[in-house]
């Protein structure tokens, strides 16, 4: 078969995926099932691949679809012992006391203390726990969810102490005679090539990065505001810079100068030391204009998910809990998160007690897990802490563990589905009968690497533009920037080459696999359903993606434009080209009113 061929029958699942989900708006537990059917048959009987490596690659999909579901139990368990505790109600006033403007609320929770434990832990939590405390707060799900997926991509890069780069790029480039040999020639270490590319992806980052919070607001009130307008959102235009710059800034400098493990983690730090004071002051929020949500009897139908039908606990019915020891279990999740990614005898004796299974099937694949070092673990220790701490009664403690494994359930439904898809597309292997002499360099190749090799055809010399795409693309399959910069960095590397880039350049479209790769986050499956699963959302995920598609669009493209910019100087075409992009974004935001068309309640 031809290149054409191969790279049409290779997007089949994508598009199984995108018209089941999002056009025709199938809830993820019917939409994934048809998936994971189209793409095994594809994979066996168009694509050549033997089907124990099927069943090895589903079986592992299996697995990592048992881990997700642990992660978001345990997320739900933690956010379900303080609501019984009383502390919520804590937390709630707490917030209400900084800012009651939802807004700022937004801005504090789901970007700042969301990048803090992206920057953590990564993997999807920021999403599980942010999503949930937001509806506990007086947030729709529907908002919750995706103002906490928007987020999902400035921090991402750096998640959990850096592993998208530590382990991701650093997998892929690591030995490679073409990449080690193009180094030794410029006289760089590979460990100085890798600060390099780290220096980039904040830098690209940090540029683009600083107006997620608007885009984040604008979106809020735009979709679930009483006046469904993106203008409301961007009245606090100050206040959203103002945040966006407090953690880009450090996030830039600590990538720059230190190195891929902390400008996340810390970058958010010393943003939520900054902005929190700033927002008790009212510095940069517009007077007598607080925005908040309509009243509940006026909700969309889809807006609501299961934790938004739980009844109101009355304050005075429960016990008065102080706001430290409110926010103390928070505060140990995102302790023990650190403390359990650097402290090596901890992390070691975490990951101990592992179950392997390997060579599943004959299949060559092997499959690992260690369930005391996933985020879940830490949750769940957190939350019997807390039992403890918040001197909870065994009945309310109990209720707790009901209600979360309910939910954890009805997420796993789709996740059991949707992994094993996954999988199985990252583990076709090209059967050498399917290809003819001008294609034979693919035998053995997978889906998205022919798919990925067909974009870089048509793009040619503009390649840099469309590689955050190709991460995002990665991102959107295997549900993980790590798993996508492992996929695609070293023929992001070797794409750059063939274009006539030197090997400082092609480090700079490595740099913009790695941001696309993290704004790709947005919108996979793989997030998608854990987070909608911790507020109950079901079966509305592919309305979420249509959501979120605009500002992921806005970050590939402007990423791509400005890597071109990087890459050919410092002011050049590309670099208006990249203003002109931003502009245009933002008008759309000032302009625009009600000209998207709004999800039909069902």
């Amino acid at each position: 078969m031809s290149l054409l061929a191969l790279s049409l029958i290779s997007i089949v699942p994508i598009l199984t995926i995108m018209f089941f989900l999002v056009l025709l708006n199938w809830p993820a537990s019917r939409a994934m099932p048809v998936a994971l059917v189209v793409t095994a048959a594809i994979a066996m009987f168009v694509w050549g691949t033997d089907g124990n490596v099927v069943a090895g690659a589903a079986f592992n999909g299996v697995i990592t679809a048992l881990e997700v579901i642990f992660i978001v139990f345990g997320a739900v368990l933690l956010l379900n012992t303080v609501k019984e505790s009383g502390a919520i109600n804590t937390i709630r006033r707490g917030f209400i006391g900084i800012s009651p403007d939802r807004r700022i609320q937004a801005i504090i929770i789901a970007w700042l203390f969301g990048s803090f434990i992206e920057g953590s832990a990564g993997f999807g939590t920021p999403a599980a726990i942010a999503a949930p405390l937001l509806v506990a707060i007086g947030f729709p799900a529907m908002a919750a969810v995706m103002v906490s997926l928007i987020i999902q991509s400035t921090p991402v890069s750096f998640g959990a102490i850096g592993t998208p780069i530590q382990i991701g790029v650093n997998t892929g480039l690591t030995d490679q005679p073409a990449v080690m040999s193009g180094i030794e020639s410029i006289g760089m270490s590979y460990t100085d090539y890798l600060l390099h590319i780290t220096s980039n992806v904040v830098l690209i980052h940090g540029i683009v990065g600083t107006l997620i919070p608007l885009f984040l607001v604008a979106m809020l009130t735009r979709f679930f505001g009483p006046n469904k307008s993106f203008r409301e959102g961007l009245k606090v235009w100050k206040f959203a810079l103002f945040a966006g710059f407090a953690f880009t800034i450090p996030y830039v400098l600590i990538g720059t100068f230190l190195g891929p493990e902390f400008p996340s983690l810390l970058g958010a730090l010393v943003a939520l030391l900054i902005v929190v004071p700033a927002a008790q002051k009212g510095l940069f929020i517009p007077d007598k204009d607080v925005f908040d949500f309509p009243p509940r009897n006026k909700w969309e139908e889809d807006w609501f998910g299961k934790l938004n039908h739980e009844p109101e606990r009355p304050e005075g019915s429960q016990r008065s809990i102080s706001m430290g020891m409110s926010w103390l279990p928070y505060i140990l999740v995102a302790g023990l998160l650190v403390a359990s990614r650097t402290i090596e005898p901890l992390t070691a004796a975490l990951k101990a007690p592992a179950l392997v299974f390997e060579n599943t099937f004959g299949s060559g694949i092997t499959t690992t897990s260690t369930p005391l070092y996933l985020p879940g673990f830490i949750f769940i220790v957190v939350s019997v802490l807390t039992f403890f701490l918040h001197k909870m009664n065994t009945q309310a403690y109990s209720m707790a563990w009901k209600n979360s494994f309910k939910t954890a359930v009805s997420a796993g439904i789709a996740l059991i589905f949707a992994v094993p898809m996954i999988k199985i597309f990252l583990n076709t292997s090209l059967a050498a009968d399917k290809v003819n002499a001008a294609t034979d360099y693919l035998a053995g190749q997978n889906m998205p690497l022919i798919l990925a090799e067909s974009v870089s055809i048509i793009a040619g010399d503009f390649w840099p533009i469309v590689a955050p795409a190709v991460g995002a693309l990665g991102a959107f399959i295997a549900g993980s920037n790590t798993f996508s910069n492992m996929m695609f960095s070293l023929f992001q590397f070797g794409a750059a080459s063939n274009i006539g880039l030197d090997v400082q350049q092609s480090g700079i479209v490595v740099a913009l696999q790695a941001v696309g790769g993290a704004a790709g986050n947005m919108i996979c499956v793989h997030n998608v359903v854990a987070a909608s699963a911790t507020v109950g959302l079901i079966g509305k995920e592919g309305a979420l993606i249509r959501r979120v598609l605009l500002p992921m669009t806005y970050y590939l493209l402007a990423a791509g434009f400005l890597g071109m910019a990087i890459i050919h100087g410092t002011f050049n075409v590309w670099l208006i080209v990249y203003a002109v992009i931003v502009i245009a974004f933002l008008a759309r935001l000032i302009s625009a009113k009600n000209s998207l068309p709004t999800v039909a309640a069902r």
